[in-house]
């Protein structure tokens, strides 16, 4: 079952999110996250009427995506930059495609544009799974990145969301 965030699901939310910051090149972050840095999270994705989803499994937490802006400046309003993290034991079941899809019809049915994904260029599951569902590779930024020792690449994605909309008028 794919939900909306309650902040009952902050603690599994920060685990998984720790967990990536730990193993994985998933998140550039080197140091884990405590609570209240989950709660300022969710306290500032609410403000800005920004989805935070999981996807729960007999009443526990097994992944969360969310997006938020781009780039804090007016001129990228309608795009949004996303994240979907899985828990270490339920990745490859399926469950990132969905929390995907989930994510893609809240940016469209909230006048989204486009949707951005920043993916460390050697995590091919993720470019796969970008490309399965339509976005294309827009750039690519060699080693901008390090962890674990190691220079980082960065591959950029995007989906337009609403292909042929006009601009909105303001």
């Amino acid at each position: 079952m794919i939900r909306d965030a309650t902040e009952h699901d902050l603690p599994a939310i920060c685990a998984i999110y720790n967990d990536a910051v730990l193993n994985t090149t998933a998140i550039w972050n080197e140091q884990p996250v405590d609570l209240a840095n989950r709660q300022a999270w969710f306290s500032a994705r609410q403000a800005q009427q920004y989805p935070i989803l999981v996807a729960v499994e007999h009443d526990e937490v097994i992944g969360y995506a969310s997006f938020g802006d781009w780039r804090p400046f007016e001129g990228f309003r309608y795009s949004v930059e996303h994240s979907v993290y899985v828990r270490n034991d339920q990745r490859g079941k399926g469950l990132g495609p969905r929390l995907m899809q989930a994510l893609v019809e809240r940016a469209r049915s909230g006048g989204k544009h486009v949707m951005v994904a920043a993916i460390e260029s050697g995590n091919q599951a993720s470019i796969h799974l970008h490309e399965r569902l339509g976005f294309i590779t827009t750039g690519h930024m060699p080693q901008v990145g390090i962890k674990f020792g190691r220079w980082l690449d960065l591959t950029f994605m995007q989906l337009t969301l609403n292909p042929g909309a006009e601009p909105p008028k303001e």
